[in-house]
């Protein structure tokens, strides 16, 4: 019998809705009925690509004597953490201040109030390894609440006040002005912490980092510091060659559970893959190693194959498991692969490591004797001598049972994946790159806005809901910025314009900084501020990036002197943990830069106005904004700039300092220190980097 999570649109609680457990999803129906009949709530926060979510999920949620006991005891909630990212901050706050860790599933206990005061993550059905079981957990916390349940409710109150304060002291109590011995404070940080052997930062499990990748690529293209680029090329190599990104499919997955990018937890995230399709662009713009480019194409690609709303959203996620098996779609056997391939196999087998005895270690939890995750051990350059065998394996793979998509559109997501398409078209001249970031912007503008003007978070099979959060805001301003300097529509600037607007007024905080809600959400325990970037960038630091670049083209200082407030409070975080703030560090590196504003005035479509764009958009220019059209667009940049000469006409500033302005693209490129011939080189240092 449904429980009250089948009128729900996401597809984690959807796949929870015939549970035996009387689940409510999150909203005043289920927390009024905690008060009311004086029972403590169970929260459970997961998504739907969670392996061990759907692992918990099997053993306890739809045992129905698991379930009774639940009802009986607990008003029982679910959350998809990713619809719902303002409680999944608090209540992730509280169980790692409870624990020392914390993950998914969260499992944590609370007040009617919302006040939590146990918790944990996954909890198997028998007590193992050191965990009590599922129904321990349940039956001590029951007899808690009713015997002590005012010790319970200090003890949440307790916690609240503590994370409180901690996040005030993140924010830092004074503003220290900026600069730019901070990014070189934090850059030395960041090189002691590299693994020089493997690449990446961190052991196993390990993660990509794009954030601190992309701020490395800006500091390299600041300083030409050879070890920044060593440090770069290095990590962009061995994710590319590992099992961590689908030599088959294009797109990485989720993580690798081993230090060297081997084995992967399969799930495929899309904020993952539109971060890194851009770190892998800007690494082939940067050196034009052929390798990047197609790792970023045959990331976008896979994004359009399998990752579009007809509509025009992109979906969220892929999950890790296909017929209750993590991994079963992307594993292969040698004979598997004799059998597709028919001729020519031995090459492939050795160049990506597939044996017959499988490369699967036993400590990543695979039994599955003789599968292979395919890692590429050649030379990179080489790759694309099997493009061949790998069409043929692709369309035996997709013949499988097919992991399940999770296909709700989050708009803070689909303004990360925005930005990359309007990026990559530009930079690739990729027309069909372009049709999609067009459509995908018109979409969210569309279909996820409220009358009033405000973002929905959250859109799936036609019904939009759940107001928008920060990061909706600033990765949506962050897109449309893009496409703007890709298209030169003014209607994208406009749209950037009034989202930015919007997202000072909802919401900015007494201290400067910006909550994660708005001021019209519900209220909950406590107003959630997320300073850190976790796998996506903080809110907060892509606001500062966005309105950077955004104040350059509008001419509007209002924006910057509000994203360097942001700076100036958070600056003393990104020296003591650069990693966990490398979208902030993008975003000092950019206030901080030898800022560059070109206006290009002249019919955009027109050859001569074409012709100035090549040379100003060619190459990585990380510090530097582009507006072309005419002043009646309404782009500040272009206001009062005007073709000379009957042609197109370019205005090129530094730092509030103009010059002349010049007609011929050669003139264009000497103003800018560039090159006429397409030569992808940053001061000379690297002539060409192929990955070897």
């Amino acid at each position: 019998m449904a429980n009250l999570l089948k009128g729900e649109t996401s597809p984690y609680l959807l796949q929870h809705a015939d549970n035996p457990v009387d689940w409510h999803p999150w909203g005043n129906k289920a927390l009024n009925r905690a008060k009311t009949e004086g029972k403590a709530i169970f929260l459970s926060i997961g998504y739907s690509a969670c392996h061990w979510c759907h692992v918990m999920a099997h053993e306890s949620f739809e045992d129905p004597v698991t379930g009774a006991l639940m009802n009986q005891h607990f008003i029982n909630i679910k959350v998809d953490r990713e619809e719902r990212p303002d409680l999944d901050h608090i209540y992730m706050q509280a169980v790692q201040a409870m624990t020392g860790s914390g993950g998914w599933p969260m499992s944590v206990f609370l007040t009617p109030e919302g006040l939590p005061f146990y918790g944990g993550t996954y909890f198997p059905p028998e007590a193992r390894h050191g965990l009590p079981s599922f129904r321990q957990v349940l039956r001590a916390v029951a007899e808690a609440w009713r015997d002590r349940r005012d010790e319970l409710v200090r003890s949440g109150s307790r916690l609240l006040e503590a994370i409180a304060n901690q996040e005030g002291a993140a924010t830092g109590k004074s503003a220290a002005p900026l600069t730019a011995e901070t990014l070189t404070t934090a850059f030395r940080r960041i090189a002691q912490q590299f693994d020089r052997r493997n690449g990446g930062w961190g052991g196993a499990p390990k993660f990509p980092q794009p954030m601190t990748l992309e701020f490395l690529l800006r500091y390299y293209r600041r300083t030409e510091d050879h070890q920044a680029w060593m440090m770069i090329n290095q990590t962009l190599e061995a994710m590319a060659r590992g099992g961590m990104y689908d030599q088959l499919g294009g797109g990485f997955h989720r993580y690798s559970v081993d230090e060297r990018w081997l084995v992967p937890h399969f799930e495929k995230m899309l904020y993952d893959n539109a971060q890194l399709a851009r770190v892998y662009l800007h690494g082939w713009q940067v050196t034009g190693s052929t390798c990047f480019r197609t790792i970023a194409e045959e990331i976008l690609d896979y994004v359009v194959r399998e990752m579009v709303d007809p509509a025009g959203g992109f979906y969220s996620a892929q999950d890790a498991d296909s017929d209750g098996e993590e991994g079963a779609f992307f594993l292969w056997s040698t004979d598997e692969v004799i059998r597709v391939l028919e001729r020519d196999w031995g090459p492939f087998l050795v160049a990506y490591g597939v044996t017959e005895r499988g490369n699967l270690p036993a400590e990543a939890g695979h039994n599955q004797v003789g599968k292979n995750v395919l890692e590429y051990r050649g030379r990179m350059e080489e790759r694309p001598e099997f493009a061949e065998a790998r069409r043929r394996l692709l369309p035996a793979r997709e013949g499988r049972p097919r992991p399940a998509r999770d296909d709700k559109v989050l708009a803070s997501w689909n303004g990360l994946m925005l930005a990359a398409f309007s990026e990559a078209a530009r930079a690739l001249e990729r027309e069909d790159y372009r049709r999609v970031a067009e459509r995908n912007a018109d979409f969210l503008l569309r279909t996820m806005r409220q009358e009033d003007g405000r973002l929905w978070h959250s859109w799936r099979d036609g019904r939009a809901g759940i107001n928008g959060f920060l990061e909706d805001y600033a990765n949506l301003v962050d897109g449309l910025v893009e496409l703007y300097q890709t298209t030169f529509d003014p209607r994208w600037y406009r749209e950037a314009c009034r989202l930015a607007d919007g997202l000072l007024q909802d919401f900015g905080g007494q201290d400067g900084i910006l909550y994660d809600t708005g001021v019209k959400d519900q209220q909950l325990i406590t107003r959630p501020r997320d300073l850190q970037d976790n796998a996506t960038p903080s809110g907060n630091a892509m606001a500062a990036f966005a309105l950077l670049r955004l104040g350059e083209l509008a001419a509007e200082s209002r924006y910057r002197q509000a994203a360097e407030s942001w700076l100036a409070r958070m600056q003393p975080q990104l020296t003591n943990h650069p990693l966990a703030f490398g979208q902030w560090l993008v975003a000092l590196d950019f206030a901080l830069g030898d800022t560059l504003e070109v206006a290009i005035a002249g019919d955009v479509a027109a050859a001569d106005t074409q012709a100035l764009l090549a040379v100003a958009q060619h190459g990585f220019q990380p510090y530097q904004v582009v507006a072309a059209g005419l002043g009646s667009s309404g782009v500040g940049l272009l206001r009062d700039r005007i073709p000379t000469d009957d042609r197109a006409t370019a205005y090129v500033c530094r730092n509030f300092t103009c010059r002349l302005p010049v007609n011929e693209p050669r003139d264009l490129a000497q103003l800018l220190g560039r090159p006429m011939v397409d030569q992808p080189v940053i001061g000379g240092v690297i002539d060409r980097v192929d990955c070897v």
